[in-house]
């Protein structure tokens, strides 16, 4: 260590440090802007100067290096003479209206002028640069005329990231970074980090801002992990499958979720649609990357690094086996508590098992994944419906959660809904999942528009029915089912008539003939959550069945002896934040507070519940367990001229008359060569959270 005097203080310094770096650390702040601590240094905004006692004039600290028994005074009237006029030529080609800047009280530039104390009025002349602003490229802003040339962008992309797009430019007298010959980046070979953006200290480079506004900073950067409900460390993963280490892969979506496999395959993916990738030319395939890590997971990496706290003595109870419920299970156990899982049904797994077709879910993965859990040591008990808490509590569970899912189908109240032959969606689904022998009409009519209707249009078509037809109230381009159960749905058969509301359904008891319907003009809620609709004059129609099935929604079966409050939509009320019910000790969590959602959803539910029962009993509440290996990830990126371009790779689909036989897969997984080439399309946009921030003046 080095030892050295600065403004009448001892400070120790590690050996090649700078001047700059060690009074930072030591706490005493001097102004600086091309400085950054990820960056090399290169002293050209001249602000950061000191005098060194024994040397003549006032070098800059960040490239002088430390000297043992060197005295640096940072604060002289010499030196602030010399920081003003060095504050006053970078301000005099910078626009002085602060006000008007997105960076504005978040900038660099104006904390350090404050710190100064420079004004507005300046004793050399401004000058306006020739340059507009440049929002033509994805993702970023470029104004150059906010630029102070302090190359810190630069450096970042050619030392940093190894992709040296960026380069000092010249327009008649004004320099400005550009792309060398003022191409797109994507032309350039650009990489698409934002390493340049998170280090320019203006805004003369920033996201653009309909992507960032609202959010925070990790959101903003990181959409994909951020919007996931369970925030898996998607980066993460992604960049253990481009190194082909794919059980480290499968261990970072472990260390989030108890069912990897089952997300492979049904995950709505939230996460794709904000995917910074996306702007660029097509969302990276993240839902089939995770996919492809759990079924690639041969050395179980995470088994051996998870970790199982001794036994508390604490029971608890949790009614209901669906992904929330499982998810409590999983981590409630894992942290020591003895937990009973009852399900009424004749098998674990929820809406999982008896809500989702086989073709989406394959059976032995669904139960793969629950015997995992198990193995944990949670008892599972089937055929154990749940009617009274009042009887488990006198058992001796110390804790109950109650997560029973949403299993009952709503129909609409219109004349002919209590015809045989009309189904409800929930009904059809479970007795096709449970093995039971299903008949089907010839021509089938599903309500709805979700991906409940598309499963049971698409359920349909397999058990023999020569048309499907779905009607919804929805217009085409506002249906809420997935775009590719959609795509599939077509590909199979199935008939769309979207903008429909329903009159009646129409024939004779044993027989129906179709249901009357009205286009629909427009349509919105009510504060009560009533469809107001307005319909077309003189639109009435018929669509034709011999079978009709509702699938507008769903709702929980809550048995009156649970003595719990009950809301909206027949949910259970809880604490937002303590997950506790209207009873003391018993927690509620999944679509049974929620109302139906996401497999995701009700898992990211599963676990804050865990944590919210763990505090209840005694513990800290603590889920979190790094079950891969930690490592630092490479921030070298290197160049690819044809980056920008790299193609989406697809999944094959099994031909639509093949796959309408039976309940087989339909979507086939990516291969190793399409899944390590699809990884390489990440921007790796996480590698901006870890570089260092830069402090401001108040933070010493």
């Amino acid at each position: 260590m080095i030892t050295l005097n600065i403004d009448g203080r001892e400070v120790k310094a590690k050996k090649g440090m700078t001047v700059l770096e060690a009074a930072l650390e030591g706490g005493t702040y001097i102004p600086h802007l091309c400085h950054h601590p990820d960056l090399k240094p290169v002293g050209g905004c001249g602000l950061c100067v000191v005098e060194i006692e024994g040397r003549h004039g006032l070098p800059v600290s960040c490239t002088t290096p430390v000297e043992d028994g060197m005295r640096v005074k940072t604060k002289t009237p010499s030196i602030d003479r010399m920081r003003r006029l060095a504050m006053e030529l970078i301000l005099s080609g910078h626009p002085p209206e602060c006000t008007v800047c997105s960076q504005y009280l978040n900038c660099e530039l104006q904390s350090v002028k404050q710190y100064i104390g420079t004004t507005e009025e300046l004793r050399v002349r401004r000058r306006s640069k020739p340059f507009p602003v440049n929002a033509a490229n994805p993702l970023f802003v470029h104004d150059p005329a906010r630029c102070i040339l302090c190359g810190r962008c630069m450096r970042a992309c050619h030392d940093l990231r190894g992709v040296g797009v960026l380069s000092f430019m010249k327009k008649g007298r004004e320099a400005y970074i550009g792309t060398g010959s003022d191409s797109s980046l994507a032309d350039a070979g650009c990489r698409f980090c934002g390493a340049c953006v998170e280090v320019c200290p203006t805004g003369a480079l920033r996201d653009k801002e309909e992507l960032t506004r609202g959010k925070s900073r990790r959101a903003a950067r990181v959409p994909c992990r951020y919007t996931c409900p369970a925030e898996i460390d998607i980066p993460r993963y992604i960049r253990f499958i481009r190194q082909k280490k794919y059980s480290e892969a499968a261990a970072v979506i472990r260390g989030k979720v108890p069912f990897p496999k089952v997300l492979g395959y049904v995950c709505n993916h939230p996460c794709e649609t904000v995917c910074r990738r996306g702007e660029v030319n097509a969302a990276v395939s993240i839902k089939e990357l995770k996919c492809f890590a759990a079924e690639q997971d041969r050395a179980r990496l995470w088994r051996e690094n998870l970790r199982k706290a001794p036994p508390t003595g604490k029971r608890v109870a949790i009614v209901g086996s669906g992904p929330a419920g499982l998810t409590a299970a999983y981590y409630l156990s894992r942290l020591g508590h003895g937990v009973t899982v009852f399900e009424a049904l004749p098998f674990p797994g929820g809406m999982m098992r008896i809500g989702i077709p086989g073709y989406r879910v394959p059976r032995d993965v669904l139960e793969e994944e629950v015997r995992e859990i198990e193995s944990l040591g949670v008892e599972i008990k089937t055929n154990s419906r749940v009617d009274s808490l009042d009887a488990l509590l006198e058992e001796g569970y110390h804790a109950i959660l109650v997560s029973v899912g949403t299993h009952e189908g709503l129909n609409l109240p219109i004349p002919g809904a209590d015809q045989e032959g009309v189904l409800l969606s929930t009904d059809f689904l479970m007795d096709v999942n449970i093995g039971k022998e299903v008949k089907v009409g010839k021509r089938v009519l599903v309500l709805g528009g979700g991906n409940v209707a598309f499963d049971c249009a698409r359920v349909a078509r397999r058990l023999g029915a020569e048309e499907v037809h779905l009607a919804c109230l929805e217009s085409r381009d506002k249906m809420v089912a997935a775009t590719d159960e959609i795509a599939q749905g077509e590909e199979e058969g199935v008939g769309i008539h979207p903008s429909r509301t329903f009159v009646r359904i129409l024939g004779e008891p044993g027989h129906i003939i179709g249901v009357e319907c009205l286009h629909v003009d427009s349509f919105e809620f009510d504060e009560e959550g009533r469809a107001q609709i307005s319909v077309v004059e003189g639109s009435e129609h018929v669509l034709p069945a011999d079978m009709v099935i509702f699938a507008i929604g769903q709702r929980p079966e809550i048995p009156v002896l649970f003595e719990l409050a009950i809301g909206k939509g027949n949910r259970i009320e809880i604490d937002s934040y303590t997950y506790e019910t209207s009873r003391g000790g018993v927690y509620a969590a999944g679509d049974a507070v929620s109302g139906t959602a996401s497999v995701i959803e009700a898992i990211a539910s599963g676990r804050n519940v865990a944590m919210a029962v763990d505090r209840y009993l005694g513990g800290a509440g603590m889920i979190e367990e790094e079950l891969a290996p930690v490592e630092t990830a490479e921030v070298w990126l290197g160049r690819d001229e044809k980056f920008a371009c790299l193609p989406r790779h697809e999944n094959p689909c099994v031909p639509p008359g093949k796959r309408i036989r039976d309940f087989g897969r339909v979507v086939q997984g990516l291969d190793e060569e399409s899944a390590v080439e699809e990884s390489k399309r990440c921007l790796q946009c996480d590698l901006r959270l870890k570089m260092t921030p830069v402090k401001s003046w108040g933070d010493y």
